[in-house]
């Protein structure tokens, strides 16, 4: 059997931190995490199974593969891209099989999608599909009931992944979480009591990545402290695993912020060298901590328990979330504060969001407060999918959009680096990159942020390194790459005047109507520019030959247009001349940096000419049967 498992691509988000892996990480990382979950599943087919992986966040997917099964996974985020997909290799005669979370949360939704749904953890459903597809008795659907005991999962196959593209690698430990955070799904998919791997399996696992080169490594585990006794054994054995063989890794995780209390945790964290977690702190809101239970914080002083994880060596990342209905707009500074304060510079702050199958969801579906049609699966966006109880919806977005605005200026950045770093004196994280790697970071961070930044930025960065000791210098470094690229983000994404963005596109369609009048009246080509939820947008329907004055041209539009605007571009190619070619692939490179708002559709007779690239790009692989441009 031959087995197909896609990782759709993620629509970019603050987690994508593009500008700093297209700008200033080492040419080879495309992506910041592999998917573990796909190799795990490779794992669990039987001995004499094809199985391939492609992860379209670093490569573009096969579009006539070889394969009897293609299985496609996906997070809530990834479900329209994961859609499209599922339909296109079921038009190609391929059997395909949807998984992953949001498959596993509303398995419904897949039900007329895919030949077969596994909703669940996969380590006893996905040999059961397997067993009976070679029987040739596939059933529509398979779901876990039960309890999985990690000690059955097997070794990722690491080795079907890309691991060298990737900034990190990923493995697990636990799933589950004890605590009841009413807007988390993570107990409704894995459940309140953590389960483990043991030690051998780490062990394993370990060996495997050191045996491919690997030295960044994230425990994906959604509370690595869930059970505190076992993350001590875990974290013991970490230890001693660094020790022998030379401290090759250097580890990352999540956890609650109760580990600051644990003196022991603390110190075996710092001695297994992990150098930074990720903490969901949420808010410093007492009260809007209790409404959502969230009582691992509550009762304690937040920022005494972030400066006590800085002066055991870790980095902290957290999470912040406004839109509960004890917040007020007032809540939008007192996050400020306490996010300046702290001095955390990852800090990913988003909109209060009701995930399907939560208590949060079922408790505003009840009261009448979810918005009908909006997106649910991504919090790092202007919008989210509740109304709030004590300030209205556009002035909450507003005042989302200012507050990164102050976080993410030069100035906002550098006071948290000093915040940070008048506790953070001695960080485990050093940087696991060879002496020429670190040397090209360094030159691109300087020429490439200042190339924008210019002399106030340069001054930021160095009044930062002086107030730093030099071993904290890496640390430094790697927040001010973290805080550019979310600065990028936030540019693109949130502060855009929509009027002068239309503006735009409608000018940019009119000088394309100038240079191809002849094609224009001719119909072989046609160009529109309109304006919805999403923005503007233009599209260019190419339906014969036009001459290379046009590509040529219309490249340097269409790139001013996007680089100045956070407008979207489709591009439909009906037909193409063999010696329009490398007119197309031309266009398409000055397009690239820009390609996540960048759809191409072409046609079948075409393709063979100028393959594109799906990770670079939006690949449409179905057309608007209404329309005569496909839908974006």
């Amino acid at each position: 059997m031959r087995l197909l498992l896609i990782n759709p691509k993620f629509p970019e988000s603050f987690w994508s931190f593009r500008w700093a892996l297209e700008n200033i990480l080492p040419d080879n990382k495309r992506a910041l995490n592999p998917p573990l979950g796909l190799a795990t599943l490779a794992a669990l087919c039987p001995p004499g199974w094809q199985v391939e992986i492609i992860d379209e966040n670093i490569e573009p997917v096969p579009l006539h593969p070889q394969a009897d099964i293609v299985g496609i996974c996906g997070m809530a985020v990834q479900f329209r891209r994961q859609q499209e997909l599922i339909e296109y290799y079921r038009r190609q005669g391929h059997y395909v099989v949807a998984g992953g979370s949001f498959a596993s949360l509303c398995p419904e939704r897949f039900a007329d999608l895919a030949d077969t749904v596994v909703a669940g953890e996969a380590e006893y459903i996905w040999p059961e599909f397997c067993r009976d597809f070679e029987r040739n008795a596939p059933q529509p659907r398979y779901r876990e009931t039960g309890v999985v005991r990690l000690e059955d999962s097997p070794t990722p196959r690491f080795d079907l992944l890309k691991l060298d593209r990737y900034v990190t690698a990923s493995m697990q430990f636990s799933r589950g979480c004890p605590y009841r955070c009413e807007f988390c799904d993570i107990i409704v998919m894995f459940g309140r009591r953590p389960r483990t791997k043991s030690l051998e399996q780490i062990g394993r696992e370990l060996d495997r990545l050191r045996g491919q080169d690997i030295h960044n490594v994230f425990f994906v585990d959604d509370n690595l402290i869930g059970n505190p006794k076992l993350a001590k054994v875990l974290l013991r054995y970490l230890a001693v695993y660094q020790e022998r063989h030379h401290y090759v890794f250097q580890f990352g995780t999540e956890a609650s912020i109760n580990l600051a209390d644990d003196a022991e945790l603390l110190q075996l964290f710092q001695a297994a060298n992990f150098a930074w977690v990720f903490i969901g702190i949420e808010s410093p809101d007492e009260d809007s901590l209790k409404e959502t239970l969230k009582t691992q914080n509550t009762g304690r002083d937040l920022l005494s328990a972030v400066r006590t994880l800085y002066a055991h060596g870790l980095d902290v990342l957290a999470g912040f979330i406004i839109g509960f209905d004890n917040d007020t707009l007032d809540s939008f500074d007192k996050q400020y504060r306490f996010i300046t304060g702290a001095g955390i510079q990852v800090s990913m702050v988003g909109l209060l969001t009701a995930l399907p199958r939560t208590p949060l969801y079922e408790r505003l579906r009840q009261e009448g407060r979810l918005i009908a049609g909006a997106e649910h699966g991504d919090n790092t966006k202007p919008g989210t999918n509740i109304i709030p109880k004590h300030m209205g919806y556009e002035a909450m977005v507003q005042h989302y959009q200012v507050l990164y605005r102050r976080l993410f200026g030069d100035s906002g950045i550098a006071q948290r680096i000093g915040n940070k770093f008048r506790y953070l004196r001695n960080p485990v994280y050093q940087g696991k990159y060879s002496r020429h790697e670190r040397l090209v970071i360094v030159h691109r961070l300087f020429t490439r942020a200042l190339l924008n930044g210019g002399p106030m930025r340069l001054l930021h960065i160095l009044r930062t390194l002086t107030a730093a000791p030099p071993r904290a210098w890496p640390q430094v470094l790697a927040d001010w790459i973290a805080g550019l690229a979310m600065r990028d983000y936030i540019e693109r994404h949130f502060l855009t005047d929509r009027h002068r963005e239309q503006h735009l596109a409608q000018r940019t369609a009119a000088m394309l109507h100038k240079l191809c009048a002849a094609e224009i009246r001719r119909g072989v080509v046609e160009i529109g520019s309109r304006v919805g939820e999403g923005g503007a947008h233009l599209q260019i329907l190419l339906r014969g030959y036009v001459g290379r004055v046009f590509f040529a041209r219309a490249a340097r539009r269409l790139e001013k247009m996007l680089h100045r605007s956070a407008a979207t571009v489709t591009l439909h190619i009906e037909a193409l001349r063999a010696d329009q070619q490398r007119q197309l692939e031309r266009l398409l490179k000055r397009l690239a940096p820009h390609g996540d708002r960048v759809s191409v559709w072409i046609d079948e007779r075409v393709r063979p000419l100028v393959p594109i690239d799906s990770s670079v790009f939006h690949v449409l692989l179905t057309r608007d049967p209404h329309n005569n441009l496909p839908s974006a």
